[in-house]
């Protein structure tokens, strides 16, 4: 039967219990169209945005993909993306508010390991997923059992890009040179620091620099000194990428054996000439060309004119997982439940995306006890050479 619009009276011609079924109809259509949402913490400004733009570009194409798709059980995905500055207290109030005032499912972020520290408790204490595509410190994850990340840790990765710097490049003895103010590079400067132990790498000298620092060549002088085969950095790119040029202008022209702060395409916009021999390792490089990259890689070009990099392709990738967990559960109108039953999805999604085969394993606390989940993926490591990353094997 076709009803007329909505507004055309309801006499003789159309009874009053006619509209009512079309308002009924309407009704129906509408709660099979209902939007599942979700929420992004990301730096969309201040020095940590070179990584936080990446991020929510990747989630948003990925969201937007899963939707032209027919979305997940036929609802859409819908992402409410806030600023959280990479600054902690921003962090903390943006939790807040996705959880506490829009009401979204899960949160992704937040982009800084120092900032998922201050506001992933209050995700745990919500019984919210809280879900990191770009944390990759120590002890984010043993935080509590609704705390994920699909960004493997700097324990992980920095060892294989180590063990390839000393076979590709000769690296005989290091000189250590990270940020001792941040939980990010800390984190990084004691993986490293086991690794090099477990290696046996002479270390000829550690200096350190503090986050907004924008002269290093002291620190820099020091090291040339010593002789080193290589400077082992753990840093964020803003003060990372001055760190190669200034190291250049003095004559110190060894390899760079860098961590997940370093490993971004911007690095070749900030360093620019002198960002060659630069060593890192992710699960994901823009050479690897299975046919999930190269699908990403031409969509993401194809959507924002610029090349995608590890923290893009981990953004999109989360989102796919989060889309498999929910194909997994039977949402109802019930918000605190909805969100238990996600975070019983999660852990059992595999998947083949941007960044390879995935999955999440579970870690512990200092106390023994399940908390929360990692990733579970083999890195990749490359160097960089006239402008682009090439993958070592």
């Amino acid at each position: 039967m076709r009803l007329p619009p909505l507004g055309l009276g309801t006499g003789p011609r159309f009874p009053l219990r006619l509209a009512s079924a079309a308002v009924a109809l309407m009704a129906v259509g509408a709660a099979h169209a209902a939007d599942i949402k979700l929420g992004a913490a990301e730096a969309l400004s201040g020095g940590a945005a070179q990584y936080g733009v990446s991020i929510r570009n990747g989630l948003t194409l990925a969201m937007d993909e899963i939707n032209a798709a027919g979305g997940v059980g036929g609802n859409k995905l819908a992402l409410v993306v806030e600023d959280e500055q990479g600054k902690k207290e921003e962090a903390i109030n943006v939790f807040k508010k996705l959880i506490f005032q829009d009401n979204v499912l899960m949160t992704f972020g937040p982009t800084l390991s120092n900032s998922a520290q201050a506001a992933d408790p209050i995700a745990q204490a919500a019984k919210t997923v809280a879900f990191g595509t770009s944390n990759t410190a120590d002890g984010i994850t043993t935080i509590g059992d609704y705390v994920f990340r699909n960004s493997v840790t700097e324990a992980d990765v920095l060892p294989e890009t180590l063990k390839m710097a000393v076979a590709k490049a000769g690296v005989k003895k290091v000189a250590v040179l990270y940020g001792n103010d941040d939980v990010f590079t800390k984190s990084g400067y004691d993986n490293f620091r086991k690794a090099l132990d477990d290696l046996k790498i002479p270390v000829t000298t550690t200096e350190t620099f503090a986050k907004g620092d924008v002269d290093f060549k002291a620190q820099l002088t020091k090291i040339k000194a010593t002789n080193p085969d290589a400077i082992v950095l753990s840093a964020l790119l803003a003060e990372g990428a001055p760190i190669m040029v200034q190291a250049r202008q003095i004559g110190l022209n060894v390899p760079v054996v860098g961590g997940n702060g370093m490993n971004s395409t911007k690095v070749f916009d900030l360093a620019k000439g002198s960002s060659d021999g630069l060593y890192v390792g992710s699960p994901w490089s823009a050479s690897n060309a299975t046919a999930e990259n190269s699908r990403f890689i031409k969509a993401y070009g194809a959507r924002f004119g610029s090349d995608p990099d590890q923290f893009a392709a981990q953004g999109y990738d989360a989102m796919y997982i989060v889309a498999e967990a929910l194909r997994k559960t039977k949402l109802t109108s019930n918000l605190a439940s909805d969100r238990a039953a996600l975070r019983d999805a999660l852990p059992t999604v595999k998947h083949t995306g941007a960044t390879g085969a995935f999955e999440f394993r579970r870690v512990t606390d200092k106390s023994g006890k399940p908390a929360g989940y990692d990733a579970q993926q083999t890195p990749i490591v490359s160097v960089t050479k006239d402008g682009k990353f090439a993958i070592e094997k």
